[in-house]
């Protein structure tokens, strides 16, 4: 046999030898260590499900009132806070409030666990271009691979549930918040550092009182790119037990209710502009706040 045909076929026997070695240790490891995972993840279960909980249990009108308040504390404009009013309440009209609600609750508490992982990550990576380095490839890594190849190691970890679903939005919508607040960090004016340093600032305060408040607008930037992340994994994680807008446009790609997963993906939708304009808004209000101030 020529080696140009024996080649692939050698090929292949050691890649499936390698594929089945690595499953086999995946498994034992899953088995051996998968419950104390999960349990160092219950603190965070648990506050989802009590957030969750708190939004289906309070009266509609009241959570409308607080999420137009917010929105309009956060982008002072009449058209989107109107928006907001008129979204939710078409959401509520067409049954589809609880499922808002759940979506709402993960989003939230997926995007706030973003930021308490990732900032502390960015910051470190614009200190030093070697971790910048290092972690920059990852970062490409988590932003290129397949939504759906996500699942694979985590539910074999982990198995069906809301645990693995968390992580998984997590992990996916990070990657944003990393980098910009690595970007804004780095676009701080040297010339204002150098201020700080003849004032005798120590390291910590030209991060919070320089380098962090300067960087806010690209960090709000980068949040709000992580909210659009984590909403875009709405339908991928319901394949794995998240509850919300998601796991109706499943059912009805499944037994092809094209209304239900029309008016679902429209909520989805509605939402997802909801936080875009208003963080957008934000941010922008934040950037001509620097500039006034240092105008």
């Amino acid at each position: 046999m020529d080696w140009l045909t024996e080649f692939p076929q050698i090929g292949g026997r050691n890649l499936r030898l390698m594929s089945r070695t690595i499953d086999q240790q995946y498994r034992a490891f899953s088995r051996a260590f998968g419950n104390d995972i999960e349990a160092l993840f219950r603190p965070l279960l648990d506050f989802l499900l009590w957030f969750e909980k708190l939004l289906l249990q309070t009266p509609w009108w009241i959570v409308i009132a607080v999420l137009v308040a917010i929105v309009w504390f956060a982008s002072r404009s009449k058209g989107i806070t109107a928006g907001t009013f008129v979204a939710l309440m078409l959401i509520g009209i067409f049954g589809m409030w609880e499922d808002t609600m759940r979506t709402l609750s993960i989003i939230i508490v997926c995007t706030l666990m973003s930021i308490i992982v990732g900032l502390p990550i960015g910051i470190i990576m614009s200190r030093s271009d070697k971790v910048q380095a290092v972690i920059n490839p990852i970062l490409d890594v988590m932003q290129t691979m397949p939504s759906f190849v996500y699942l694979i190691p985590i539910v074999m970890l982990l198995g069906i549930g809301l645990i693995p679903g968390l992580i998984v939005v997590v992990i996916y919508a990070m990657p944003p918040i990393i980098r910009l607040t690595n970007l804004g960090i780095r676009l701080v004016d040297k010339e204002v550092l150098e201020a700080a340093n003849a004032f005798g600032s120590s390291s910590w305060q030209k991060l919070t009182q320089v380098q962090l408040p300067l960087a806010l607008p690209t960090i709000m930037a980068g949040i709000n790119q992580t909210i659009m992340m984590a909403l875009a994994m709405v339908v991928v994680a319901s394949l794995i037990g998240v509850r919300g807008l998601g796991q109706p446009v499943l059912q009805a790609i499944t037994n092809q209710y094209f209304t239900q997963g029309v008016l679902n993906g429209m909520a989805i939708v509605a939402i997802a502009i909801i936080f875009d304009r208003a963080s957008q808004a934000y941010g922008k209000r934040l950037q001509r706040h620097r500039e006034a101030a240092h105008g």
